[in-house]
């Protein structure tokens, strides 16, 4: 778009600003928002502290369960974010989250998922079934699983097969990867039990689904209106706070193009050349 210089909105100045006087949480999306694989932006701590110091909290998300929140902020200190366990959200809590108010009397669960995410679920009361058709579960959870086994794999067919409730963490087909590989996600192994069962998950949780933005609506007691999400891609961050009625902020510093940012419909609310510029932006609102 001409005249684009370092942000649009599809608001007028004034009404931007009034809009962000309101945002009392900002949702982050980790790579290509905060850093870059192992390389932290270098305006990330003065963004963060600028949120601390106008009272705004934040959150930061990621659709890739496979990993507990210990090992997520393991990562984000080896960058020099110390963060809290509040303040991380992955598709496996939201998991957690959806379950615990869907399916409150569950508690016994089929995990296809890694021995990390595992841990998670147990940690938060659940149990893990065994493989066997004797050791029947309330829910399938099927996430993203680079420790997938065959036997596994054909359990957890048999139980969606058996019309047991069935949750999937996340949509993604393949996980990013600079490696000479494929790294088969979610998606991927629910075309997999798919094929066999005639069975897609009865939900599909991650971003773009607004349950993932719910859960901290949820937990911080906010609004809609009171959070905007801020992240690199239009049809998972972006399009995740259209779906949950937030203000979707659109950073051109991962993934997306400002030329595919200006093909976006909808379009998000904000596009910024980086989170540095809605720092900008947030502090001018609140002077």
């Amino acid at each position: 778009m001409e005249n684009f210089h370092e942000y649009r909105s599809v608001w007028e100045h004034g009404e931007l600003m009034e809009r962000l006087r309101r945002i009392r949480h900002v949702a982050l999306d980790m790579d290509g928002t905060i850093y870059m694989g192992m390389s932290l932006f270098p305006y990330t701590q003065a963004f963060l502290r600028g949120l601390r110091e106008q009272g705004i909290g934040y959150s930061f998300l990621t659709n890739n369960p496979s990993k507990c929140i210990d090992d997520y902020l393991h990562k984000l200190a080896s960058l020099g974010i110390e963060a809290t366990r509040d303040e991380m959200y992955t598709t496996a809590l939201a998991t957690i989250d959806y379950i615990k108010s869907h399916y409150p009397a569950a508690r016994r669960l089929f995990l296809l998922g890694t021995p990390s995410m595992i841990s998670e679920f147990e940690a938060a009361g659940f149990e893990s079934c065994a493989d066997s058709a004797d050791d029947v579960p309330d829910v399938v959870v099927a996430a993203f699983d680079m420790t997938l086994q065959y036997d596994r794999l054909c359990r957890a067919a048999w139980w969606v097969k058996q019309g047991v409730p069935y949750i999937a963490t996340n949509p993604d087909r393949v996980c990013p990867t600079d490696l000479p590989t494929v790294l088969v996600d979610c998606g991927s192994i629910c075309a997999c039990l798919e094929h066999a069962t005639g069975r897609r998950p009865d939900i599909t949780l991650g971003k773009p689904d607004p349950n993932m933005l719910s859960g901290i609506l949820a937990r911080h007691g906010l609004q809609p209106s009171e959070i905007a999400m801020v992240g690199d891609r239009i049809y998972t961050d972006v399009q995740m706070a259209h779906n949950a009625g937030a203000m979707g902020v659109l950073v051109l510093s991962g993934e997306t193009t400002l030329d595919v940012a200006d093909k976006a419909d909808p379009q998000p609310h904000i596009t910024a050349n980086s989170i540095e510029i809605l720092g900008r932006l947030l502090r001018e609102a609140h002077e």
